[in-house]
Order: C-alpha cells, then structure tokens, then sequence
C-alpha cells in the first residue's frame, strides 16, 4: 500500500517535469503546416527567395535553393496565399484551406513578366486524397456545414460512414468518443458525452477521427470529434440570424425558434483581433401538446455563447484568451406520465470553459503551444432541497397499472465538475523526412456529487411490484482525481517513393485518489449471500502505454493504401468509481448499485486497412476494412442477500471490469468534394457489434428481473448491420443550393420476451437479449439555401433557406416492447422518431 503511494507520487512529479521541461511537439489539434515546392512555369527549374505571404495573418516565409518552402503553425481555416519575386506575376491562391494535424501541400508556378501585371488569382480545391493521415478522418469546413441540414455542429458527424443514427462510431458505444474545443476537452467525467452547447457560428472546422487516431488523442475508445472556433479577421463582421419551425401551423411543428448573432474584427489593427457569438433556442418540444396543459411555454431554454481574443504579439508568437458558456433548462416526457407531467422534476445544466492558448514559432522547423482551461459543469435535477424528495411516498399509478396519474419522481441531484487542463504541444521537423510530435497533458479534477434517487421494483415487461420496497440508487460524494499522459510520434515521409510512416507512443496514468470498500460476500446458498463490510482499501495507481503504428503508400499514380493498428485506452466514468461509496463508509448498508474506484481503465485494439483511388471528374472511391476488440468494459456484479427472494429486498451490485466487446465491417465510399455544380458523398457500411454487456447497469436490472445472465455473445442495441447514407449537394446559378441527405439502415436489435400479464413469460425459450429485429429505417432530409448579394450593400450577403427533417414523413421505429409493439402496451407514440419538421430562417451578414 505504502509502495503504491510512494509510486504513485513520484510518477506525478515525473510527469510534471517533463510538462515543465520537455520539448513538446504537436500539432495540438488546431493547428496544420502549409508547405511546397515553388517552380518557373516556363523552365519548371525550382525557384529560391520567393516571398510567401499567409493574408490576414502575419505569418509568412521565404523559397530555399530547392524552392520548398514551409509556413508552420497555421490556425486551421481558409486562407488566401500570396507568392511574389521580382521579375514575375504576383499570385494568389485562394480558399486554401488548412486542416488540424494535416501537412497541406501546395505546390505552385510563377510566370515571368517584365512588367509589373495585376495579381493573378487561382481558387484552391481540397486535394481529392489527403496521404499524410493513416487512420480515417473526415474534415468540414464551416461553409460546407452551412449548406447541410444541421440543428448543431455535432450532427455533422451523424452524416458519415462507421457513425450509427445514435451516434455510435463503429460499434462504440457513445460514450466512447472524445469531444474537443480547440484541442481542449469538454467532457462530461461524471456521464459521459457532450454536455456543453456551441454556437455554429462560432465554428471554423471540424475534424472527425473514426479510426487509428494519433496518440495525440487519449481517453477515447471509438472517436474523436475536434471543433476548431473561428477567429477575428482585420475587418469588421456581423452576423445575424433567424428561424422558426412554426411559421406554417400545423401540428408537425416543436414550436422551435432560434436566434444567433456574431461580431468580430480588430481592435489595434494588426495586433488585437475579437470574436463573439450567442444563440437562444426556445421549444416547447416534440410533445408540446401534453406540455401546454401543466407549464407555460417555452418547455426547452437553451443559451449559448463564445467569446475570444487573440493577441499578435510578433510574427512568431500568438497568445489567445476564449470562454465557452451554455445554460439549458427543460423537462423530460415520458407518455405514461401525461396525465402527471408535473411529477417529472425538471432539470437544469450550466457549463462554461475558460482557456488561453499561447503558440510560438521558435524557428522554421519548431513550433509548440501552450494551454490552460477550466471547464466547469453543473446539473441539477430537481428543485428545493434534499429533504423534499418524497423517499416513502412513491407515485400512483391507475387501476391497471398504465399510467402515472399522481405523486413524484422521488429524484433530486446536485452534481458539480471541475476539470483543469495543462498541455503542452509542438512541432519539430527533423530533417527533411521526419515530422516529430511530442506532448503532455495534465488534468485535475474535482467532483462532486449529491444524488437522492428511488425507484419502483419493476417486473422485466415495465409492471411495477407495488408492494415491495424501492430500490435506493442515493448518494453523496466528493473526489479529486487527477490523470495525465505524455506521447510522442514520428511520421516518416518519402514522398519521392510515395511511403509515409507514423510510429506513435502514448502513456496515460489516472489516479482516483480514494479507496474502494472491502466488502466479503460470505455464500449461505448457490445463489444467497451474507456480507461482511471489513473497511476500505486506497485503489491503485491506473495506467498504460498504447503504441500506434500507421503507413501510407503509394500503389499506382491515382491510388494509396493505408494500414494502421493501435491500442487505446478510456478511463471509467467517474460516477462508476464513486457511487455509493458514502453509504459504505458510514455504514448506512449498501446502495443497490456501489462504486469501485478500482475498475481498470477499458481498453481496445483497433486496427484498419484501406484502399483509396481517384477517378476522373474529381471521384475519390475507397474501401475500409476495420476490427476493434475491446476489454475491461464495466458492468455489475451482482449478490443476493440470503434471507430475500429475487422478488423481495434487492441486495448488492458492484460495478466491475468483466464485459468485452468485438466490433468489425468495412466501408465504401463514393465521393465528389470538388465541383461546379454537384458534390456529394455515397457510403455504405456493414458492420457488427456484439457483446455480452450492453451498458454498465445490465447485470444489475437483469439480476433484479430474476433473469439469468448473459451467457452468450449477442447483438448489442446498436448492432446496426447495412447502412447507406448519401449526401448530395447540387449548386445552380443565382446563388441557389440544395442539399438532401438521405439515410437507410436495417433494423436494430430488441429483446423478444412475450408476456401476457406483465409479470410472467408465456415464452418457452431461454431468455435471450437482443433476439429479433426492428423494422428498417428511412429518413430524408433537406435544405435549400438562397443568397443575395447587392451591388448598393457591399460587403453583404442575405441568406433565405428552408430546411426540413424528415421530408416524407416516415414512421421510424425508436423502440417496440418484449411482445414486439411497438411503443409498447400503450402505444407511445415516442415509440416512433419525431416526423417531420420544416424550419425557415433568414441570415444577414454584412
């Protein structure tokens, strides 16, 4: 125990060192080079000395003997690109656009003059294959999120291949995927996910890593999603914009609107530039019409904001302050509440980030940044305090047991979480050939927590056992635990034989900082126990090297082949690891379902292979072959005191490391990204995901059921076999655009498990999860942009455009019961995906 701590301290001090000391090299998640070869167009010999000039930006350089030249440390965006020398035409090219952790290559030709000409200007097209990234990456920039039916920037990633409906990438769960704000997490450590609110305007790019990401990302087993927010330009912006979803009456309407504006510009020309932006979004959401009859409109209030200030203190040093803020408040509906609304208690979230970022480029080949943040989250359930939760009155339901028609949800939360972020990143280019990252990361936690929650025993078909007492999940916790990682990688390139390597390590450490409970299960019977609560014991130090290995070849002039394999790595949940232990260690019994700040990171093996080839008419097809193997995944152990029956006093359920998970399929893609008039993208993804756990508390609910457990490898819930997604942008004349996205997949899997009564099978068969279909899914979406411009408003631009979700109204299913209805013995009609929405917006920019 003394050796754990004294390691434990020693490997943070280590790790601070190396963050105070180390030469870090990243390119930190926002950040990308521009670099080529600048050539005579008449004698095509390599040009020296020419003058390279990034506009609105302060960063630049200069050709060597070889004509290459290189501009580091590039904020991912568009940017016009200036190439001037004596003797020869000045040319720009525009819209090159710079990608996050990508080498954009941009080789050009100067043509003599001997008199001074006007500028000749190019428009850059996004290369048809990006070969400098091994793993699978989609990028967008925000003009093309602009013409896409989005509510969110986040959508955005629901459109691609590997990426399920629900937001699983390749047969992750959704918890598994990382979320970024300029390479800085905003994680929920509690929960899981996103729980932070962006305005899209405040959006430059986003980058989406469904495979073989670099040890640059941790703490994600599937994905990695990085937002890269705009800056302020030289000159002065405003943006206005309006929607509504209920301009046309009707009931297929959520009584959405929504409202954003964003200014930006200099304020000490060339030196201090501002960015600000907020949305309001007011609903009163799918099921206004049981909500209007309990509360006052609007159900839904979401506020977001961002802000920033980016500081130019020379050509080679950039220091930035931003805050992030989102507040939401709503209330959940659940269709046999509709006679009871007011009994769901309403929820509220408040998050904000505040961070500053210092970026120096030391020298043409080493450049690093620097970052601290504070992302701070808190949620509320409930109102009033603790004591007002109704733990021994449990709500009523009718006769027949259907519909909740008095009380209270006995739950009420106060959460709080504090993550303090230290990072440091850079680039260094060694040699011509080698592109070395290096980095470190630090985080320091702190949360807390204060849950009173009871539930109602219920039979495995929903029935309620109205006789038996609740299950108590309560508890109240406060931890400050703390992680870090430190990793490096080397990418190898020979462009001349078309080969690059990427050699990458990576080493993550999470300290829990608390102790486990050492409880004995005594067995007095094959299925009871006794327990025995024997104190506590301080968890372990938890960590782990993940090595990454990616390569890149050149196999023909127009097609590449791409490999990568990597180990990856996530913490628990910090609610996994927290849970109840309170109850433990004041010997108040034991919670239904208890913490275990001893769980073992989960842990995946991915690897990938690729085949990518452009065509004429700028046709880019590829095929993606993929297979994770995941370990450690996190259910409940469950025990039975040995004076209960399984109907009776529940007992004892600890969350433990025993689930694994195997995930495998392949991808087609058919895309056209460059185009006069029509661009698109055509995917179809076979995948499977099985499992023997389909969430943390499985083994829980199925133990309370008095079912057996799994013992079998099964489809999990999103196990979504064939889909197809397309997305098709046709651009016309008179600045008019429409874009249809359109999605198909087969049926996800339920559990069949008829019953007649609600309390007993009238199945003869084993229980089985996951053992029948749903129905295919269809979805359609749209919209239509058009945009003006006036010669009397220079500088402007009004933006009209419809967009409507769902355009053909289809029944999609969401869910169907044990005996395969659909929204079960009451037919909820949230059994069904919301239909169709047809909002209408205006935009004003100027």
């Amino acid at each position: 125990m003394i050796h754990t701590h004294i390691f434990a301290v020693l490997s943070l001090r280590s790790f601070l060192l190396v963050c105070c000391f180390s030469v870090s090299t990243s390119l930190a998640g926002t950040n990308g080079i521009l670099e080529g070869v600048i050539t005579d167009k008449k004698t095509n010999e390599k040009m020296p000395g020419v003058t390279v000039l990034v506009t609105g930006t302060q960063q630049g350089g200069t050709s060597n003997n070889d004509g290459y030249y290189q501009v580091q440390n590039l904020r991912a965006g568009n940017y016009d690109v200036r190439f001037s020398y004596v003797g020869y035409s000045t040319l720009v090219i525009k819209n090159v656009l710079i990608n996050p952790d990508v080498r954009t290559k941009l080789n050009v030709q100067l043509d003599p003059s001997d008199v001074q000409l006007s500028e000749i200007v190019v428009v850059q097209e996004k290369p048809a294959i990006q070969r400098d990234v091994t793993g699978t990456t989609f990028s967008f920039s925000s003009e093309e999120m602009k013409l896409l039916p989005l509510t969110k920037v986040t959508d955005v990633v629901l459109l691609k291949a590997g990426v399920t409906s629900e937001g699983n990438v390749r047969g992750g769960k959704t918890t598994e995927v990382m979320y970024l704000v300029d390479g800085l997490p905003v994680q929920d450590v509690l929960y899981g996910g996103l729980k932070t609110d962006l305005p899209n305007s405040s959006i430059s790019g986003l980058s989406l890593y469904t495979g073989g990401f670099e040890p640059e990302y941790g703490n994600a087993l599937s994905g990695v999603v990085n937002i890269v927010t705009k800056t302020g330009s030289d000159r002065h912006k405003f943006m206005a914009r309006g929607a509504k979803d209920n301009l046309f009456g009707g009931s297929q309407t959520s009584k959405t609107g929504e409202a954003e504006l964003s200014l930006s510009g200099p304020i000490l020309e060339d030196k201090l530039f501002y960015f600000a932006s907020g949305t309001a979004l007011l609903s009163d959401s799918r099921w206004w019409q049981d909500f209007q009859y309990f509360f006052k409109s609007p159900i839904e209030k979401t506020y977001s904001g961002f802000a920033k200030l980016d500081y130019v203190v020379s050509s080679n040093i950039r220091l930035g302050a931003q805050i992030l803020f989102s507040d939401r408040n709503w209330r959940d509906y659940e269709f046999n509440w509709r006679y009871n609304l007011g009994g769901i208690p309403p929820q509220h979230r408040t998050s904000y980030r505040l961070a500053t970022i210092l970026s120096h480029t030391v020298s043409e080949n080493f450049f690093y940044t620097a970052s601290l943040s504070r992302f701070f989250l808190k949620s509320q359930i409930g109102e009033g305090s603790r004591d007002d939760v109704p733990a021994d009155d449990p709500y009523q339901y009718d006769f027949y047991l259907q519909y909740i028609v008095d009380g209270q949800r006995s739950w009420w939360s106060r959460t709080r979480q504090e993550t303090y972020t230290a990072k440091l990143d850079g680039t260094f280019k060694a040699e011509e050939h080698h592109l070395l990252k290096l980095g470190a990361e630090l985080n320091l936690y702190t949360v807390n927590s204060d849950v009173v929650k009871y539930e109602p025993r219920k039979t495995y078909f929903g029935k309620p056992l109205v006789n038996e007492p609740q299950l108590n999940f309560s508890s109240a916790y406060t931890y400050k635990p703390r992680s870090g990682a430190i990793y490096i990688q080397d990418k190898y390139d020979l462009p001349e034989s078309g080969i690059l390597l990427n050699f990458g390590l990576r080493y993550d450490f999470l300290d829990p900082t608390a102790s486990r409970p050492a409880i004995e299960a005594i067995p007095v019977s094959d299925t009871a126990f006794t327990f025995d609560y024997r104190g506590s014991v301080p968890a372990k130090l938890k960590q782990q090297i993940s090595p990454r290995f990616g390569a890149a070849t050149q196999i023909s002039e127009n097609g590449y082949l791409f490999m990568n394999l990597g180990w990856y790595f996530q913490f628990p949940l910090f609610d996994y690891m927290y849970s109840g232990l309170d109850r433990v260690s004041l010997a108040r019994g034991l919670s239904a379902v208890t913490g275990n700040p001893d769980l073992e990171p989960e842990r995946t093996k991915s690897y990938e292979i690729s085949l990518k080839y452009s065509f004429p008419h700028d046709i880019v097809v590829s095929g993606t072959y993929f297979r994770k193997e995941t370990s450690n995944q996190i259910d409940t152990k469950t025990f039975v005191p040995g004076d209960s029956k399984l109907a009776g006093t529940y007992g004892f359920a600890e969350y433990v490391n025993t689930p694994f998970a195997e995930a495998s399929g392949f991808e087609i893609i058919v895309s056209r990204e460059r185009g006069d008039w029509l661009t698109g993208e055509f995917s179809y993804t076979y995948m499977t995901a099985e499992g023997v756990s389909g969430s943390a508390d499985d083994g829980f609910y199925v133990a309370q059921y008095g079912l057996p457990p799994a013992v079998r490898v099964y489809p999990l819930s999103w196990d979504q076999r064939h889909t197809i997604k397309a997305t098709t942008t046709i651009t016309l004349p008179w600045n008019f655009a429409l874009n249809l996205y359109t999605q198909w997949h087969s049926g996800r899997p339920f559990t069949r498990y008829p019953t007649a009564t609600g309390f007993d099978t009238v199945s003869r068969k084993l229980f089985q999860q996951n053992n029948a279909r749903m129905p295919r899914f269809l979805n359609v979406d749209l919209k239509a942009t058009q945009r003006f411009a006036f010669d009397w408003w220079p500088n402007s631009l009004i933006t009209l455009y419809l967009d409507v979700r769902n355009v053909f109204n289809d029944m999609n299913v969401k869910w169907i019961d044990s005996n395969g209805r659909i929204g079960g013995e009451l037919s909820d009609p949230g059994g069904y995906l919301i239909g169709r929405r047809t909002t209408l917006g205006l935009q004003i920019d100027f």
